[in-house]
């Protein structure tokens, strides 16, 4: 099993959480999160600059079986494509074990 961790631009989250459901990707867990990235402009509105170096971002959390793990990469890839800077990053961690709590299954049955 992989576990995927996405930071992604909130603009774009609908459509990735499209693309995850098209390819039945039904669970995942996501959260807000502010983070520091390469931009280092600042926006001017009415003679007040305001710092643009702390970026809101959604980050996606996802545990798949090992032959899930192309697609739900592709799929993220694709759908939180703008080609500009900032699209974000995808992290793939290896996981050991996997427990649903109300049944006791483990391992990939937890997961599906």
């Amino acid at each position: 099993m992989k576990k995927i961790e996405a930071i992604i631009r909130k603009s774009k989250f609908s459509d990735v959480k499209k693309a995850l459901h098209e390819i039945g990707i039904n669970f995942f867990t996501y959260w807000d999160v502010t983070g520091v990235g390469n931009e280092q402009e600042g926006h001017v509105y009415r003679g007040i600059t305001y710092s643009t170096t702390d970026i809101q971002r959604r980050y996606l959390s996802i545990v798949v079986s090992d032959p899930f793990l192309e697609k739900t990469v592709n799929a993220i890839l694709e759908s939180a494509y703008s080609g500009m800077v900032g699209d974000g990053k995808i992290f793939v961690s290896e996981v050991q074990e996997t427990y649903r709590i109300r049944t006791k299954e483990k391992g990939t049955d937890a997961v599906n």
